[in-house]
């Protein structure tokens, strides 16, 4: 691999259609997930930034960085999660969910059967189902972001190595006109919170 290649994980063709087919497949049990209470908002952020930190995704680290830090998380707590440095600041009912989010994201979706059965055995059927899913979303997420990006990389002269420039050139043609506005309003609201924290920790104010 040239050293300058573009080394994120992004979609196939093949890989693009069967995800987008199985979640569409999914919207009710995603629903669900969304409001299982043995989960909840902060579980599930936790969960997104930790499979984001693996994927490299820079519009999934933008919005889940900005929602953390509206729900109240410190700047230094953001910044462990997406350094995968989480364990100390996990409860013990999200660690395992957040271990096996990054054990999912690093063997690019081929977990260890001894892992799931762990988060099986630990949460219950459906619980540990609707954390498969949430692991999911977040997954297609990141590569959705990953492959917009593919393809400017490309004409930079850092191409992705498995890449096609035709799939690439026609994802960006037909994702543009949804990702360049999702760009700049992550970018945005992303530096006014960097504004807000630094103006929190001046004046002593949690964050």
């Amino acid at each position: 691999m040239h050293e300058t290649a573009y080394d994120k994980r992004i979609f196939t063709p093949g890989l693009l259609f069967r995800d987008l087919g199985f979640l569409l497949s999914k919207v009710p049990a995603l629903r669900r997930a969304m409001k299982n209470p043995e989960i909840g908002r902060a579980m599930t952020g936790k969960i997104m930034m930790v499979v984001t930190a693996v994927n490299g995704c820079t519009y999934c680290t933008w919005f889940h960085a900005s929602e953390a830090a509206t729900s109240g998380m410190s700047a230094a707590e953001i910044r462990d999660m997406f350094d995968l440095q989480f364990e100390a600041r996990a409860t013990a009912h999200e660690l395992p969910a957040l271990l096996y989010a990054q054990h999912f994201a690093e063997t690019n979706r081929t977990p260890e059967a001894d892992m799931t059965e762990r988060l099986f055995a630990f949460y219950g059927e459906e619980t540990a189902t609707d954390v498969l899913l949430l692991i999911r979303v977040i997954f297609f997420g990141n590569l959705l972001g990953n492959t917009f990006d593919a393809f400017p990389s490309r004409l930079a002269g850092r191409p992705a190595p498995d890449g096609s420039a035709v799939f690439e050139a026609l994802f960006y043609l037909a994702t543009f006109w949804f990702m360049l506005p999702a760009k700049w309003l992550l970018k945005r609201r992303g530096a006014t919170d960097m504004t807000n924290d630094k103006t929190n920790t001046r004046t002593g104010d949690t964050p």
